[in-house]
């Protein structure tokens, strides 16, 4: 029986709940061929994977089809090279950013939720709005724009953000007029470190989504849904108006972020649609040792959509190349604009 290992990744939050049962769920593959380990690869996925039948409904996906076509392409000569290769190309048919196969060759990874689409993002036009005096606290950047506009730039959400932190950020930019919340390239990280964020933008506890786990190894078999709550933060919370920025990288644990701040009154979402990621990751091994990543606990919005593909903003915003070449940041300058309207 190979050893099930869950990704910490997000959350630890639903680690009862997606170790059901393991030895249930997949059966022990004699032999270290490539074969075996093919075989195992696909069996994984097809039992555990939570959003199979979701893809074949978006974009025709069809995991049989897939183990088919694959399995023409597995020799029992061919290398660890090439089988990685093989194998790479078969989760990248899951379209799915959390989907990694590791091994000493490397990490496969599927880049096309932020490839296909435009960037969105510039370090060296951002640093023109933060100039020299910003300050980092706990993994946030903040400054007060010339236009007495808060911006706030959270790059991840891997590191902890110290509530007296928030407090002394929060209190800094009370004297602005509104609050940019500039979350484009972050990739995630800690799904309770969002959340924490989160609960400064809401003077209620607010219902943000529901959550599901495998239950077995049915396509369809999932718990019943959990829903999902915010509720306020006992610091200091903001009450004016707050944009949040977006782009195709902000993915996984800001996915969810966005999702959440999207509930809120008062606040607007702005720029492109976020990368997606909903799924909590797990993680699991092959015969050979190679370790998969994958998503076992889809995540839905209010109305029990899925989260999957990303979130639409509420402003469709992207950098124009006449604001790049003036190093002028659309995104930012229509959140500004925005902000300094009176209501």
């Amino acid at each position: 029986m190979k050893k099930l290992i869950y990704s910490l990744s997000l959350s630890t939050v639903v680690l009862a709940s997606v170790l059901f049962t393991a030895s249930c769920i997949r059966e022990d593959v004699s032999g270290n061929s490539p074969q075996a380990n093919f075989e195992s690869l696909w069996q994984i996925i097809d039992r555990q994977y939570c959003f199979l039948d979701y893809k074949q409904e978006a974009y025709g996906l069809d995991w049989n089809e897939v183990h088919t076509r694959y399995a023409q392409r597995i020799t029992p000569s061919m290398s660890y090279e090439n089988l990685f290769e093989v194998l790479s190309d078969m989760v990248n048919e899951l379209k799915d950013g959390h989907v990694n196969l590791s091994s000493a060759i490397g990490t496969s990874q599927y880049r096309e939720w932020f490839d296909s689409y435009p960037r969105n993002f510039s370090d060296s036009i951002q640093s023109n709005y933060l100039k020299k005096d910003y300050v980092n606290s706990s993994g946030l950047t903040y400054q007060i724009l010339e236009n007495n506009i808060g911006y706030i730039y959270c790059k991840s959400f891997s590191n902890g953000i110290g509530d007296g932190n928030l407090d002394q950020t929060l209190h800094r930019l009370a004297i602005c007029d509104g609050l940019i919340i500039d979350v484009r390239n972050n990739g995630g990280g800690n799904l309770t470190t969002a959340q924490k964020l989160a609960s400064r933008f809401t003077e209620t506890k607010t219902l943000v989504g529901y959550m599901c786990h495998k239950t077995g190894p049915g396509h369809q078999d999932f718990s019943q849904p959990k829903a999902v709550y915010i509720e306020p933060s006992n610091g200091i919370r903001w009450q004016k108006k707050t944009i949040v920025l977006t782009n195709r990288r902000s993915y996984s644990a800001t996915n969810d972020f966005v999702n959440s701040m999207k509930q809120f009154p008062g606040v607007t979402i702005l720029g492109d649609k976020t990368g997606g990621g909903s799924g909590l990751p797990f993680s699991s091994e092959i015969p050979n040792g190679w370790s998969i990543r994958f998503s076992a606990s889809p995540m839905f919005d209010p109305d029990m959509q899925q989260l999957e593909f990303g979130i639409e903003p509420d402003i469709k915003v992207d950098m124009s190349s006449k604001d790049m070449q003036q190093g002028k940041d659309s995104m930012i300058e229509a959140a500004c604009q925005i902000l300094k309207q009176k209501d």
